[in-house]
């Protein structure tokens, strides 16, 4: 009788170890879904919070080391300012400067940036600022007479036009 007594005795230790398996497994399982739970809570609260961009209102382009003096272009480029674009490039098309097919480009520019990144309405764009800034300067020597020679400075400039709906 006494052998029968002890073989339960070894049985039950066996079970509990193998409840306390199981639990351990299902904490385990708990802690890893825990950290998964959390990364999509975080998830969601940064799409909730993340506010929505206002649309621009403005665009622009620019034309960096154009070959041409910045006073040259600004004589021009001081015709078009605060006019609608389609205005400025019907002005720019009657006068004869060579400063006016880089600045038309550049206003073309501007508009296609605004209609197409931005949707804005075509008729409704005016030039808002418009500039001509100091670029590169090329510096050159020219041949003198008796042998010496004499500085020579080419300039460029860069042209930025902003223009906004009205």
């Amino acid at each position: 009788m006494a052998e029968t007594k002890k073989a339960p005795a070894k049985k039950a230790p066996a079970k509990k170890a193998a409840v306390k398996e199981a639990e351990v497994k299902e904490e385990a399982t708990k802690v890893e879904e825990a950290p998964k739970k959390a990364k999509k809570a975080k998830k969601e609260e940064k799409k909730v919070e993340a506010p929505k961009k206002p649309m621009p209102t403005e665009a622009r382009a620019t034309a960096t080391n154009v070959r041409l003096t910045p006073r040259k272009a600004r004589l021009v480029i001081d015709q078009v300012r605060g006019k609608d674009v389609k205005v400025a490039l019907g002005l720019l098309r009657n006068i004869n400067r060579a400063a006016c097919e880089p600045v038309t480009k550049v206003i073309k520019s501007a508009a296609a940036n605004a209609i197409n990144n931005f949707g804005m309405d075509e008729d409704k764009l005016y030039i808002k600022e418009i500039y001509a800034n100091d670029g590169l300067k090329m510096r050159r020597y020219l041949p003198r007479a008796k042998g010496s020679a004499s500085g020579l400075v080419k300039r460029c400039c860069h042209i930025t036009v902003v223009v906004k709906m009205r």
